[in-house]
């Protein structure tokens, strides 16, 4: 095995051997050291399913080629062909990251193929790991004679103490700095196919579970007890506040033992958690968007930071534009449909990097945060960290002049002119703007001193100290004179939250329903874990913003009390069962198919990780006063004898009703239960039983249903029948209410909804078991429609009867 360092500025260090590390790198039959198991960790290796699961490598700027599949193969219909390739390294690859461990040993096989007429008879081949940053390694070699197939045969074992949290396998040419010179000995085409890496089963990934309730009953921050988030940009839309934030979660892996993560790797991290609220206490979980990263909406950017978004309308439709630091070297946006997306790039270049007119001494070209003023003309404010050298060394702290603004383009995917200096008081990062009452706020999080701010200096009076909030206020979005400084609007957070709390600080303000809030991240959460050592994982609060006559800010104060909740939760409705005003021990994750509270263009999440004692619960909920009579459930039973206790006010308190979740495991249905002694406003807790050490059961939403709710009318039935010897499970529903209704036909062998059924008609739908029988079971129709202009939910169950198709 060689292990070699690539460098941006010098291409490739020379390769040097590293003696143990190579077991064998034959091309015939080789002696296989014994593996832990025997488990083939590449997808798609022989590449009949197209190039999925495999890329260009893209770990220098200048690595690039083009890659497609060919019928030109091994074995099999198809295979990869890499063509037009700029650097030698420029080749297939797969990420292996989270499969392969330090100190295991693997074994590499693959067939390799070159046929250019002006390349040389024979040409070595290597299989390469790129380990993140510079660092890459050789695994397996081979000298291939050209327009013959020939194989990669070898076995290799990372080192002990490499770090794997990034590991990239690829196939390329011996590097050389200058390939272009001579493209048909350096860079000619080749084609690989079936390729396997064997060995050591990938490692059970860390449980990012929490466990301890991190938000407790009664306080408002964190915003979020079941994962971290930070750099909160708050967003209003239709009556809701969006928070995107840096996913923090991205990294967090507890020791299963200690319960103690290692320290955040900011490096790693390439996703933004998006959670939203109508009241500011309960949060719905809408997961991540996969930003950056080979599989990321913008996969020519590798990180996504500090987001930031926007909306405007281009050419006559309403755009969502989300901003984010691609690392500390630039910005990039993705647009959306919908603050939930769908989510797409406009761009194939980063927005804001060094090219960008006004921003050259800017070290830090990141924490976008855009602002789309009344008369529609949008800016978009960047930068951050060390001062220029150039300036004296007072300055360099006082005045670094680090941050800028810059107009943004109608499209809001281009910038226009040049960046002008914000010149923010002893300003470090986290610039972001909002207007109030014809003025422009400009907050900003100020730096720590340091070598980088010059040396030893003392802060000019007035001016904030370490790691505080201080703001602006001018007449001009554009015009941020340091003269324009109005004072700190927040302290650090350690001063509210205590010893490892510390650290710099990332804000947004907006306005809700007439009042002005203020986002910020401490890391409450992960304190609440580890106690007063913390690891850097952060996590999202909110304070109400309150002003003086003058225009000025009233400082901040920090609180775990957090916000008013703006209004009582309405249950009658279905609603996200990852919409959390607190809970315990439970996590989210993405499923298919599309939610059923915000339509078909948002993700559909679930909660998991369910096990006996967990719980989750919801803020003031008010269910009037003739109060609710049942709840229904749709949930995913995972183990028998799980059920959910329906309680008031208290993870502990009177238990008004039981749902059993005893349906069949593994599919998704329906469960209701009847409630006694519920009305008027109550916090309502979903608390779990069952058997202890399994997990239970998974729950996609709720619905409350009224008392006095009047039910549309619906005639339901359900049937088995026999086609091509499988059995099908046949679900019809007739629409006898006077108006158009949503019918949503479930069964556990799958789900279909119609929308806008007209009066007198049906929904049909008939489910293939995929068996030559099925079981006497039930299925669920949901019925959505209004009666006198009220919101109205039906649910009906009907029973089938079982069925055999069998000769």
């Amino acid at each position: 095995m060689e292990q070699r360092l690539r460098r941006a500025t010098r291409g490739r260090v020379a390769a040097i051997a590293t003696v143990g590390l190579l077991l064998a790198a034959t091309f015939g039959a080789g002696s296989v050291p014994a593996q832990a198991a025997e488990t083939n960790l590449i997808v798609n290796g022989g590449f009949e399913e197209g190039l999925a699961n495999w890329f260009v490598n893209n770990g220098n700027a200048a690595d690039g080629a083009q890659l497609s599949a060919t019928s030109d193969a091994y074995a099999g219909a198809s295979a990869a062909l890499v063509t037009s390739r700029t650097t030698t390294g420029s080749g297939p690859m797969q990420d292996l990251s989270g499969k392969v461990q330090a100190g295991q040993a693997y074994t590499l096989t693959a067939r390799i193929k070159y046929q250019n007429a002006d390349g040389p008879a024979t040409k070595q081949f290597f299989a390469t790991m790129h380990y993140g940053g510079g660092t890459y390694t050789n695994l397996v070699s081979v000298t291939a004679t050209k327009g013959q197939w020939t194989q990669f045969n070898g076995t290799f074992t990372i080192p002990a103490g490499q770090a794997v949290s990034t590991a990239r396998l690829f196939f390329e040419t011996p590097w050389t700095s200058t390939p272009s010179t001579d493209p048909a000995v350096h860079l000619m085409d080749f084609t690989v196919d079936d390729v396997s890496v064997v060995g050591a089963a990938p490692p059970a990934p860390a449980s990012k579970t929490i466990e301890v309730v991190g938000k407790l009953p009664g306080e408002h921050n964190p915003l979020i007890g079941h994962k971290f988030g930070a750099d909160g940009f708050g967003f209003v839309h239709d009556g809701r506040v969006y928070m995107y934030l840096t996913n923090d979660t991205q990294g967090y892996a507890p020791n299963p033992s200690t319960g103690v993560s290692p320290g955040i790797n900011y490096g790693d991290i390439n996703q933004i958690t998006v959670i939203s609220s109508e009241d500011l206490v309960n949060w719905t979980d809408h997961g991540e968007i996969q930003v950056a990263g080979p599989n990321g909406v913008a996969p020519f950017t590798a990180n996504s930071w500090a987001p930031g978004i926007t909306k405007k309308v281009v050419n006559g439709v309403e755009k969502f534009f989300l901003y984010y630091a691609n690392g500390g070297g630039s910005s990039n946006v993705i647009t959306g449909a919908s603050p939930l997306g769908p989510w797409t790039t406009e761009r194939t270049s980063t927005l804001i990097n060094g090219s960008t007119p006004g921003a050259e001494d800017v070290a830090w070209k990141f924490d976008p945060a855009p602002f789309v003023d009344d008369d529609g003309q949008p800016y978009l404010y960047f930068g951050g960290g060390p001062a220029s050298t150039s300036m004296p060394p007072a300055e360099r702290f006082n005045n670094p002049k680090n941050i800028r603004a810059i107009e943004l383009s109608d499209t809001m995917v281009a910038t226009e002119g040049t960046a002008a200096v914000v010149d923010a008081p002893v300003a470090f990062e986290a610039g972001h703007v909002f207007k109030r009452q014809g003025r422009y706020y400009f907050s900003y999080s100020s730096h720590f001193g340091g070598n980088d701010f010059g040396g030893s200096q003392q802060p000019l009076p007035g001016y904030p100290g370490g790691g505080q909030i201080g703001y602006l206020i001018s007449d001009d979005p554009m015009s941020w004179p340091k003269e324009s400084y109005a004072g700190v609007l927040f302290p650090n957070q350690s001063q509210f939250f205590g010893a490892g709390t510390g650290g710099n600080n990332h804000q947004s303000v907006f306005e809700f329903e007439g009042k002005y809030y203020f986002t910020y991240h401490a890391p409450t959460l992960n304190k609440r874990i580890n106690g007063n050592t913390t690891q850097g994982y952060r996590s999202p609060h909110i304070q109400q913003l309150t002003f003086n006559p003058d225009g000025t800010i009233q400082q901040v104060v920090g609180t775990y009390a957090g916000v008013d909740q703006v209004r009582d939760f309405d249950p009658y409705r279905l609603f996200e069962a990852e919409t959390f005003g607190w809970s315990k021990g439970v996590a989210t994750t993405k499923v298919d198919g599309s939610s059923g509270q915000f339509g078909g263009a948002a993700p559909n999440l679930v909660v998991r990780d369910i096990d006996n004692g967990d719980w989750t619960a919801l803020s003031s909920v008010d269910f009037g006063g003739d109060g609710a009579r049942s709840v229904t459930a749709r949930v995913r039973a995972l183990a028998p004898g799980g059920q959910v206790q329906v309680r008031l006010d208290d993870a502990a308190g009177p238990v008004v009703g039981t749902i059993a979740v005893d349906t069949p495991l593994g599919q998704w249905a329906e469960v209701s239960a009847d409630l006694t002694g519920v009305s008027g406003v109550h916090d309502v807790y979903f608390t779990v039983t069952g058997p202890a050490g399994v997990d239970l059961f998974e729950i996609d939403n709720w619905a409350f249903a009224a008392a006095t709710e009047p039910e549309l009318p619906v005639t339901v039935t359900a049937s088995t029948r026999c086609v091509g010897g499988n059995a099908y499970v046949a679900v019809q529903a007739r629409n006898d209410h006077d108006a158009p209704v949503g019918i949503n036909l479930a069964t556990p062998y799958g789900e279909r909804s119609f929308t806008a059924v007209a009066p007198g008609t049906n929904a049909y739908q008939s489910f293939n078991t995929r068996a030559e029988s099925v079981p006497a079971a039930s299925a669920t129709v949901r019925v959505t429609g209004a009666i006198g202009g009220r919101d109205v939910t039906t649910v009906r169950t009907v029973q089938h009867p079982a069925g055999t198709c069998g000769g």
